[in-house]
C-alpha cells in the first residue's frame, strides 16, 4: 500500500524585522522602512519594508546602494533582542498546534502536520488558523505555503506575499516545477542559475530532461537533489533537532579579479552578511575560515579560531588580511570568494546586541 503523503507547511514572516518596526513605531507605517547599516557606512541591508521593495531594495545590498534607489527610506538599526521576543512568540504558536517543526532562522520554520486531525486533517485550514493566530498574538503577518515536502512548500509560500497562502498539492506538483523558472527554485543559487543557463536549463522542464549522471557530473553531489527537486520529488524530513554546523556566503564574479583591497573589500562584505545570518540563528561563531577558488579552478581555504566569539570588527577584519598571507593573492586572478563561520554555540543576548552594534556601525 502507497503511503499517504505528507503534509508540510513552510511559515515565512513578511518582511519581518521591518514589519516588527512599523508594528512598535506608527510614524513608520506605510512608508519604506530599511533596518541595517546607515547608508554612510559599509553596511548592508538587513530586510526592508514592502514599500522600500517597490524601489528595487532587497536584502544584503549595500546600504549606501539602497540609499541611491529609496533616498526618501528611514534607515533603522535592527533591535534583534525584540526581534528574537516575537520569534519565540510565533514558535509557541506552531508549539501548540504541531509537534514537529524545524525553525530555519527567526522568521521561517517548517511545519510537519501530516499525522494532525486538526481541522478534518486539512493542513491548509490549519495554516491559516496559525497565520490568524500569529497576528492576534504578534500583529504581524505571516505568509504560509502548503504541499506534500519541503521544496514545494517553500516556493509556495512565496507566491501571493505578503499575507500569502498557497497550496501545491501532489497532483499539482510534477507540473508546477516544470514550468517552474531555475532562478526560483529555491536553494540554487546565482553561480548555479547561470552556469544552467549555460547547459540550456531554464525551466524544470529542462532540468527534467538530463539524466541523473550528467547531473553529478556538472554538480556533483547536488545532482541527485536535482534530479529529485526536478520531478518534484523531496525526501528530507522536518527535523525539530536540526544543529547548523556553519553559517557560509560565498560569491562568483562575472570577471576574474586580482587587485588585494578589491577582494578584502568583499570578503568584508561576506562577512557582514554572514554575521547577519547569524544573529538571526542567534548563535555565536568562534571560527573564520576563508574560501578562495583561482581563475584556473585551484581552490584553497584558510581558517583561525579565536578564544572570542567572531564580530565584524577592526580585528577580525585585520585577520581577513592575515588569512590570505601566502595564498598566491595577487599573482593570480580569482573568480570565487568565501566567507565561513563555523564553531558555533547558541548566541548570548548581551554578546549578540554587541555584535551588532559592530555590524552596523561601521563608518
Amino acid at each position: 500500500m502507497e503511503a499517504a503523503p505528507r503534509k508540510i507547511i513552510h511559515i515565512d514572516m513578511d518582511a519581518f524585522y521591518a514589519a516588527v518596526e512599523q508594528r512598535d513605531y506608527p510614524q513608520f507605517r506605510n512608508k519604506p522602512i530599511i533596518v541595517g547599516g546607515k547608508p554612510d557606512s559599509r553596511g548592508v541591508v538587513a530586510t526592508c519594508s514592502y514599500e522600500a521593495r517597490q524601489f528595487g531594495v532587497r536584502s544584503a545590498m549595500p546600504s549606501a546602494h539602497a540609499y541611491r534607489l529609496c533616498p526618501q527610506a528611514i534607515f533603522v538599526k535592527p533591535r534583534f533582542d525584540v526581534y528574537r521576543e516575537a520569534s519565540e512568540t510565533i514558535r509557541g504558536v506552531f508549539a501548540r498546534y504541531c509537534e514537529r517543526f524545524e525553525p530555519l532562522s527567526l522568521d521561517e520554520a517548517y511545519l510537519d502536520v501530516s499525522d494532525s486531525e486538526l481541522y478534518q486533517g486539512s493542513a491548509t485550514l490549519l495554516a491559516k488558523h496559525i497565520k490568524q493566530e500569529i497576528h492576534r498574538q504578534t500583529q504581524l503577518v505571516a505568509s504560509a505555503g502548503i504541499s506534500y515536502n519541503k521544496f514545494l512548500a517553500k516556493i509556495a509560500s512565496d507566491l501571493g506575499k505578503p499575507d500569502g497562502l498557497y497550496l501545491i498539492t501532489p497532483e499539482q506538483g510534477p507540473a508546477f516545477v516544470e514550468n517552474l523558472a531555475i532562478g526560483k527554485f529555491h536553494g540554487i543559487g546565482r553561480a548555479t542559475e547561470q552556469k544552467m543557463y549555460d547547459l540550456g536549463i531554464v525551466t524544470g522542464k529542462d532540468l527534467k530532461q538530463l539524466p541523473l549522471a550528467e547531473l553529478q557530473r556538472h554538480f556533483g553531489k547536488a545532482g541527485q537533489h536535482y534530479y529529485n527537486i526536478a520531478r518534484g520529488i523531496d525526501p528530507r524530513q522536518v527535523n525539530s533537532n536540526r544543529a547548523r554546523k556553519s553559517v557560509g556566503i560565498e560569491t562568483t564574479f562575472d570577471h576574474d579579479i586580482a587587485d588585494l583591497s578589491t577582494i578584502l573589500r568583499y570578503l568584508q562584505d561576506l562577512l557582514e552578511k554572514a554575521l547577519i545570518r547569524l544573529a538571526e540563528k542567534d548563535m555565536t561563531a568562534y571560527t573564520l575560515t576563508v574560501k578562495i577558488k583561482y581563475q584556473n579552478f585551484v581552490q584553497i581555504t584558510r581558517g583561525r579560531t579565536l578564544a572570542e566569539p567572531i564580530s565584524n570588527s577592526p580585528n577580525t577584519r585585520l585577520l581577513l588580511t592575515e588569512l590570505l598571507k601566502n595564498t598566491g593573492i595577487g599573482t593570480a586572478k580569482v573568480r570565487l570568494l568565501g566567507v565561513t563561520l563555523s564553531g558555533l554555540e547558541n548566541g548570548d543576548k548581551r554578546l549578540g546586541q554587541y555584535r551588532q552594534m559592530d555590524l552596523f556601525d561601521l563608518g
